[in-house]
Formats: structure tokens, C-alpha cells, sequence
């Protein structure tokens, strides 16, 4: 199967809102018969990303279940673009807001199941990562602690190769279940999914709904030990608390993107309601009513000024989606 790298910008309209009569023309192919799920026009979508700021999706689809869901996606028309949401903890949603459809999986899709046997570790795509690894202790099963401390959903760091504390997705994913846009259901092995950093290669618009981890033996004790700490660990250095999107930037080889964004000045630096964290410089955070230009033009800022000042092009690991 042939899938194109995404980009680490998802925008479908080269940045232009589209006129009424694509809207109008999205309208009449936007699909009801026999769905069962909740899909709300000009839904707002800032109350469920975590930075709380950018516009709407211009529908929002909320299926009942996996049958629901492939039912939608078979009747939408293919012009049509499609977007999946999980916890929105990754993510700029631009304040001209997200063309196309929203798809957000819903408690039907975030089934963990264990086989003792094997140590495979079998989730919907909707399931939390600390669902994952409280799981995955509780049945003895070790390997799937760094999912601890991974803010979002199955699905989404199965797409992005979501990773923390020394381990990623890449390392421990057997094969995962898509809908690919036009609506099949594929099976991909971990191979086809070409994992580099903070990347896979499933086009936008695939939804993944499952996937399958490899674990290994353990010690429920031990695995809980190591759970708290990572817990601590992020509740140490990172800005939990706060209206945040999780770390802005990857890190280019050899060096680590919070020491660059400092050594540049960048600590508490502030454009409109956004600014760099205080207490680890590759968090932005909402102050209170930051816009989501604002957000994302101070992580341009500071890209800006880590190489003017080493030499050094930050990338971003935040998702920015939607139009301008």
C-alpha cells in the first residue's frame, strides 16, 4: 500500500477559507442516512484541544461505534476532508477553524484488552494513554509504562509515533486498524507505517480505531513504581496545569529543544495571551485568552530567534491544523 509522509501542517485549503459554495457543495455531501452518531455543523472545537483556543470545525462527527463510523466514511464524499481528534493535547486548531469533517471517538472506541498469554495488549483508538498502562500493570503485562506519560489517545500516537521516557509507539506497536480515506478497513504491521520521529506515513484523513502493542512479563509492583515516576517526573518539569498543547518542538539530533529555546532568551517570552513556559521552555501556554495566531506565531518567534542564535532550524511537533 502506497501512503504519503504527512506534513507537520494540515491544511487542506492552502490557508484560504472556502467560499459558500464549497461549503454548500460539503453541506449536501455530508452524510445521515442510517447514522447513528451525533454530527453538529460549525461545532466549536477549542473547548476540546487543550491550549482552549481556535475556531470551529465545519462538522463535527461523533460516531456511535466502529460500524457507525465506517458507515459515515463509505457514504462521504471523498472531496471531503477528514480530520480525527483525539484529546486535542498536540494540537494548534487555527482560528479560521477546520474544514471538512471532525471525526471524535467516543467511550465506544476505548476498550483495552489483555491477552495474558501473549502480553498483547489490544485498544481502541479512543483510549487514553494512562488507561493503557494502568491496564497493561494491572494484568502484570510490562513495556507499555512510557504510555503513562503520553497526554492523548491510542489513535493519536499510533499516528504520530507518540513517545516519552525513553520508548515510543514504534517499539512496542504490532499492527493497527484503519479507515483509509474512502472508507476501507485495512490492517497495517508496524513495518508499513515507516515510523521516524514524531512521524508515520498514514495520509491525513486515515483514521486509525485499534491497535495491538507487544508487552512483556512483569511485576504489577515494579510496573506501578515505574508509573509513578513518570508521573512525577512530568508533574516536576512541565507545566501540567496550564492551558498548554504539550512539547512545541521536536528535538533536533543531538541537541534538545528546551536548552536551544533557552540559551536564545525565549524563557517567558509572550506574544498577545501566549507565552513560553516558565518552567520548561518547550511548552507554550495560554495565559487566560490567547488566540490561536497568537500562539502560533510566538512558536515562530521562537524558532526564529534559536537560529539566529545557534544556527539551528527547530521543527514542529504540534499539529497545526485548519485555516488561518
Amino acid at each position: 500500500m502506497s501512503m504519503e509522509q504527512p506534513d507537520d501542517v494540515w491544511n487542506w485549503d492552502d490557508g484560504m477559507a472556502p467560499d459558500c459554495e464549497v461549503e454548500e457543495a460539503w453541506a449536501a455531501d455530508i452524510p445521515s442516512a442510517g447514522i447513528r452518531g451525533t454530527i453538529t455543523p460549525n461545532a466549536p472545537l477549542a473547548k476540546l484541544v487543550w491550549f482552549k483556543a481556535g475556531g470551529k470545525a465545519d462538522w463535527l462527527f461523533e460516531p456511535a461505534d466502529l460500524d457507525d463510523l465506517r458507515t459515515f466514511l463509505n457514504q462521504l464524499s471523498p472531496d471531503v476532508p477528514v480530520m480525527a481528534l483525539g484529546l486535542g493535547s498536540n494540537m494548534i486548531v487555527r482560528d479560521g477553524g477546520v474544514p471538512g469533517v471532525v471525526v471524535k471517538l467516543g467511550k465506544s472506541f476505548a476498550d483495552v484488552t489483555i491477552d495474558d498469554e501473549t502480553c498483547v495488549v489490544r485498544c481502541g483508538a479512543g483510549a487514553h494513554g494512562i488507561l493503557v498502562a494502568s491496564a497493561a500493570r494491572d494484568c502484570g503485562v510490562a513495556g507499555l509504562e512510557f504510555m503513562r506519560g503520553i497526554p492523548g489517545t491510542v489513535g493519536g500516537f499510533v499516528r504520530m509515533n507518540g513517545g516519552a521516557y525513553g520508548r515510543e509507539v514504534s517499539d512496542v506497536l504490532i499492527d493497527c486498524d484503519v479507515i483509509m480515506p474512502g472508507g476501507s478497513l485495512v490492517t497495517l504491521p508496524v513495518e508499513d507505517l515507516r515510523y521516524s520521529y514524531r512521524h508515520s506515513a498514514l495520509p491525513a484523513g486515515a483514521v486509525v480505531v485499534s491497535a495491538r502493542f507487544q508487552g512483556e512479563p512483569g511485576d504489577p509492583a515494579e510496573i506501578g513504581r515505574e508509573m509513578d515516576r513518570i508521573a512525577q517526573a512530568r508533574e516536576e518539569s512541565q507545566p501540567l496545569r496550564s492551558k498548554t498543547g504539550g512539547s512545541t518542538f521536536k528535538n533536533p539530533e543531538g541537541h534538545k529543544a528546551w536548552k536551544l529555546i533557552d540559551e536564545a532568551g525565549c524563557r517567558g517570552l509572550a506574544v498577545g495571551g501566549a507565552q513560553v513556559s516558565e518552567k520548561h521552555t518547550n511548552f507554550l501556554i495560554n495565559t487566560g485568552d490567547a488566540t490561536s495566531a497568537d500562539i502560533e506565531g510566538l512558536g515562530e518567534e521562537v524558532k526564529r530567534r534559536v537560529y539566529e542564535n545557534s544556527g539551528i532550524e527547530l521543527h514542529w511537533e504540534i499539529q497545526r491544523v485548519g485555516r488561518p
